[in-house]
């Protein structure tokens, strides 16, 4: 775990930099050719962005069954990022619990699809 103390501090503009939304995963498939286990989703944004693709190391809570209707968070300003076959496009956010695995960030309350984090 990082302190918070050694990151350093940004500025509102850098925050503003980080374009985090809200989309709703749309499909799932397992991703077996990956070197941790992983699931391939696909999540839709709304208008503009669209639907795009993510890798996430989620297999310790989610299967792709569980994850297909639910919203998520993610930065979707990243560059996109080869992993394996598979092009990711955005980076689903999410949080460890106690033993380091990924618990996904969501909205509390359904949210329109593309609403950005401020």
């Amino acid at each position: 775990m990082t302190d918070s103390a050694a990151i350093g501090t940004v500025t509102y503009d850098d925050f503003q930099a980080v374009d985090i939304r809200v989309g709703t995963v749309v499909k799932a498939e397992p991703f077996p050719e990956a070197r941790r286990p992983a699931i391939k989703l696909w999540v839709d944004f709304g208008e503009p962005i669209g639907v795009r693709k993510s890798s996430a190391q989620i297999t310790r809570h989610y299967t792709p069954e569980t994850v297909v209707g639910r919203q998520v968070m993610a930065v979707v300003n990243f560059p996109p990022r080869q992993i394996g076959k598979f092009m990711s496009e955005v980076l689903v956010l999410g949080v460890p619990d106690k033993d380091g695995e990924v618990v996904l960030l969501r909205p509390d309350l359904s949210v329109p699809d593309g609403g950005r984090m401020y």
